[in-house]
């Protein structure tokens, strides 16, 4: 029997189908095509610092979306602004998509907070990626102080700590309690792993595997790599908007869930060396 692919290819070479066919059928011929494209062969130049990309994951937040997006772009009006809907059942991607000058992507099917990172770490092309949540607790004003600290060459990665957080006491206390845990086990050496603030070089996203929770434990990866981590005191500020997403026992559940599988992974994840080939 034949498959949908051979089908393509055989009409292919005597009458093509219509590209919008075409595309379809290739989509049902295949589980899973990846939505991003590869560059073949070994680099042959130094890694850059000058663009910068901004990656922001919202879900069901329409009521801070538009706000979020625009404060990003007043504090970075050069970088690149990718704003990703995780599958919202709102109108998140509308009112997102009404902001100019940015990047929208749509999760047709909501992949947690992880995943909308990566597909927006993935996405796209600066030098510099820098990561902060949607819900507008994240100060955009204290992207540059990262960005300097990286360009700086004095770290690898920048990650932000909330100096004075703003939320309640009991989720300060369940925060509390689950750095000191997943430092005993893992000992990346952070204080604050809860902050979205990030930046890492896009290098750096060939480390990934993404699962869920991958965001809480970007730390342990890039430690467990050999890098230079500068944790650097940010601004956090009450949500203006929405509701949160998580509760304090189901963080509490999935932390604990997530560090069996982390030590697993950072005890056998391969890191390739440098790679050459014939001159």
């Amino acid at each position: 029997m034949r498959s949908i692919g051979d089908m393509i290819c055989k009409r292919g070479r005597s009458s093509p189908l219509p590209a919008e066919i075409r595309h379809f059928l290739l989509l049902m011929a295949t589980a899973y095509y990846s939505p991003f494209s590869r560059l073949p062969g070994l680099r042959n130049e130094q890694p850059s610092m000058d663009r910068v990309s901004i990656v922001v994951p919202f879900y069901n937040e329409e009521d801070c979306v538009e706000f979020v997006l625009r404060e990003i772009r007043a504090a970075q009006p050069e970088a690149e602004v990718i704003a990703v809907d995780d599958g919202s059942k709102d109108r998140t991607w509308e009112r997102m998509c009404s902001v100019e000058n940015i990047t929208p992507l749509q999760l047709t099917q909501n992949r947690g907070q992880s995943g909308a990172l990566y597909a927006g770490l993935m996405a796209a092309a600066g030098d510099i990626l820098v990561m902060l949540d949607g819900d507008g607790q994240n100060d955009p004003a204290d992207i540059g102080a990262l960005l300097t600290a990286m360009r700086s060459g004095s770290c690898d990665a920048a990650f932000g700590r909330r100096a004075k957080r703003k939320d309640s006491w009991s989720r300060r206390a369940a925060s509390r309690i689950a750095n000191q845990v997943r430092r005993w086990f893992i000992q990346d050496g952070i204080r604050d792993t809860g902050c979205s603030l990030k930046a890492i070089h896009r290098d750096h996203v060939d480390l990934l595997v993404p699962f869920n929770g991958m965001h809480r434990f970007l730390p342990a990866i890039f430690t467990q790599a050999g890098f230079r981590i500068a944790e650097i005191d940010v601004n956090h500020r009450e949500r203006k908007a929405g509701v949160s997403k998580y509760t304090n026992f189901d963080r509490a559940l999935r932390g604990i869930y997530d560090l069996v599988g982390v030590c697993w992974l950072l005890k056998r994840k391969v890191i390739l060396p440098p790679l050459k080939t014939r001159e």
